[in-house]
């Protein structure tokens, strides 16, 4: 297949086109989760609305970026790419012009569906065209800028939602999407593989859609409704039950949304294994840290966004820097020192208690953000050319798909169990502190009632010391923060431990990657 050098004009305008695109789509994961407050206020939502506002699009992207991958190898990858950025575009809209909870669900499962097929096209464009020796380079340019806009996105959304203006996140993609669009159209080639089927696994769309989808489901209503009541169990039973169904699947078919030979490269194994326990730390933490500060530490949202600015500095300066290390030394030794120091800087974030505000910020959560700053930076642009580099570029789609499944997929079970997991938290925490009053049961009923707000709990008018009971709120929301928070570096730690185990520092083509066991 012919590829252009990174530095010619074909190069710049595919790197352009595939950054936009991919702004747009991870701009607004982290964008929203500093404007909740202000869209809970707006729309009248209740904490469990939130997760679902957050997870319908995470859902879709989950469930069906596999076969997006898989479509923009067959069926062109140029071709697809814009259909999702079409679809995309058109979600945008409509979320911005939601007036109530369940239209913006819908808007978003529209927005999860455009992203599914605009996202790995996005990458496999960049793989596949660019020369192998600027691979990675390409790669790690890639990956600082997405995730420099990505991480960028909580200082927008905390200017937007501070202004009342949380609509404008959906809105901006629209432009942007636009001038992705023309560039795709007058100025970069399709590409695919000629020799591949036309074929597309259904079958294997529609188990690995519903799997996730009734895991996901279970786990939402785990604090309304407890784990013995039926929708729990049945949900989260069918959907384990799907997930092998779905491995099934993929092994009889003649044309697998995920070649499943592609994991007898320990690289590839490894690489998604480590995405997989990472992310999930990674959208845990930063949701609730996001809701420490907002709800608890008394950050404005705008504040809340610029404490991140830390990070996409780090981003800036050393993931392409990263990437280069990766194409001259291999990514094994990045891909276990990055991680692992992610995980410290959650720790360090897991112990911040309450705090004076923004004004304690450079002693609190600076340090913590710093060091989990510079973990991510050099293992962001190495991961991906790990994966990318352990296939052949017929693949590249389906390997952009596959690792990208791994990334929505986790912050899918992010959302969803740890969601489940705080509201137990801090109902524990907040029951002790209860424990030690004079409040009478009814009351301490009223006050328990609250729980599945978190943060945003508010003091039931009977309670007559209601400083107190605020305080109680507080102290029980930083116990659940604290405990979300190591965990999520617990995980960070079992993707350093992943990369240490499987990923080799030799770039393995696609005809060893097949063949090896």
């Amino acid at each position: 297949m012919e590829t252009v050098a990174l530095n010619s004009a074909a190069g710049r305008w595919i790197m352009v086109s595939a950054i936009l695109a991919s702004a747009m789509a991870f701009i607004d994961g982290t964008a929203l989760n500093v404007v909740l407050p202000s869209l809970q206020q707006s729309l009248q939502a209740s904490a469990a609305d939130l997760f679902w506002i957050l997870n319908a699009y995470l859902l879709m992207l989950a469930a069906l970026i596999l076969i997006g991958g898989s479509m923009g190898d067959q069926l062109g990858r140029k071709k697809v790419f814009m259909t999702g950025i079409c679809i995309f575009i058109i979600g945008s809209a409509a979320c911005g012009l939601s007036h109530g909870v369940n239209f913006l669900i819908i808007c978003r499962i529209i927005q999860g569906i455009g992203g599914a097929f605009m996202i790995p096209g996005s990458l496999s464009l960049v793989s596949s065209s660019i020369n192998e020796k600027e691979r990675g380079k390409a790669i790690g340019t890639w990956s600082s800028i997405t995730t420099v806009v990505t991480i960028g996105g909580p200082i927008l959304g905390g200017a937007l939602g501070d202004a009342g203006l949380w609509r404008y996140i959906f809105f901006i993609n629209i432009p942007i999407g636009l001038v992705a669009l023309f560039i795709l159209w007058k100025y970069v080639k399709e590409i695919k593989d000629e020799g591949s089927s036309h074929q597309l696994d259904y079958a294997g769309a529609i188990a690995i859609a519903s799997g996730l989808a009734l895991l996901t489901f279970g786990f939402l209503r785990v604090p309304a409704l407890g784990w013995g009541h039926w929708q729990v169990y049945v949900s989260i039973t069918a959907g384990v039950l799907l997930i092998p169904a779905f491995i099934r699947i993929e092994q009889k078919s003649r044309h697998p949304m995920m070649p499943l030979h592609l994991f007898r490269n320990a690289t590839f194994s490894g690489a998604n294994l480590l995405t997989f326990f990472l992310y999930a730390g990674l959208g845990a933490g930063m949701l609730f840290l996001s809701l420490n500060l907002v709800q608890v530490q008394g950050y404005t949202q705008l504040q809340s966004g610029l404490t991140f600015l830390p990070f996409t500095i780090l981003m800036v300066v050393l993931a392409r820097f990263a990437g280069s290390l990766a194409d001259k030394h291999g990514p094994k030794w990045l891909l276990v020192a990055g991680p692992a120091t992610a995980g410290v800087g959650l720790l360090l974030l897991s112990f911040v208690r309450q705090t004076s505000g923004h004004a304690a910020y450079w002693h609190t959560f600076f340090p913590g953000i710093v060091v989990f700053g510079l973990g991510m930076s050099f293992t962001v642009a190495p991961l991906t050319a790990a994966v990318m580099g352990a296939v052949s570029d017929q693949f590249s789609g389906t390997a952009s798909g596959v690792n990208n499944a791994m990334t929505r997929i986790s912050n899918v079970f992010a959302n969803a169990i740890f969601g489940a997991l705080a509201v137990l938290f801090f109902s524990g925490a907040l029951q002790k502190q209860l424990q030690h009053t004079s409040i009478n049961g009814n009351i301490q009923q009223q006050i328990m009632a609250q729980a599945g707000s978190l943060g945003d709990a508010h003091v039931p008018d009977a309670v007559q010391d209601k400083a107190a009971v605020k305080e109680y709120y507080h102290q029980s929301f930083i116990a659940a923060y604290a405990a979300i928070l190591r965990i999520s570096a617990a995980l960070a730690w079992l993707g350093a431990l992943m990369a240490l185990l499987f990923i080799k520092n030799a770039v393995i083509t696609g005809k060893q990657a097949a063949g090896k066991t």
